[in-house]
């Protein structure tokens, strides 16, 4: 039995690296996002499950929340409660508007959902992404909290308890931030 001679063997190293197929890197959450803070939110308009039409440009002058879920995520039912009672139900209306999106379901799918845990924050399917789109490319839950100016102040992905207080102490800073609207004189 011969071996190889080095120069066949150094050949056939050549031809099998050059072979050889690119291992595709899973990106990080970070390298998935397209709006970061201090970048004024891409607008959007969707049909809420309650048959509002949410338009962004139209809260300018509230803080936004932008939650991106979906249904059969883990991280997301776990942060819904949380969204639900300690920043929907408790700040003022007129200075925090939030919505929840969900990523690539429609209205058929996220209403049982909603339905099933009693949930009051409007929600709004995306189907198509078209929202989504715009923000990330990957990777739920992700929420984007909008200053009154239209700037994201916040992102994040995922849910941690820590990051989830960080941003309500960020969103309890920038609405008491809002004045509140001044009696016209006559």
């Amino acid at each position: 039995m011969r071996f190889l001679t080095p120069v066949y063997a150094s050949i056939l190293m050549i031809v099998l690296t050059g072979c050889a197929q690119e291992v595709e890197v899973e990106p990080t959450p970070q390298e998935t996002v397209l709006v970061a803070v201090g970048d004024i939110a891409p607008g959007f308009e969707l049909t809420t499950l309650a048959g509002e039409i949410f338009n962004l440009e139209a809260h300018r002058g509230k803080v936004v929340l932008i939650n991106f879920f979906a249904t059969w995520c883990p991280p997301c039912r776990e942060e819904l409660p949380y969204l639900e009672k300690q920043i929907f139900q408790a700040f003022d209306p007129e200075k925090l508007a939030v919505v929840i999106i969900g990523r690539e379901e429609d209205d058929a799918i996220i209403q049982p959902f909603v339905d099933k845990h009693g949930y009051t924050v409007p929600f709004a399917g995306d189907p198509e992404m078209i929202a989504y789109s715009q923000y990330a490319t990957r990777f739920i839950p992700r929420n984007f909290v909008i200053g009154p100016d239209g700037e994201v102040l916040y992102q994040s992905q995922g849910y941690e308890p820590h990051e989830f207080q960080e941003m309500v102490e960020l969103i309890e800073d920038a609405v008491a931030s809002i004045e509140a609207p001044q009696p016209e004189k006559a």
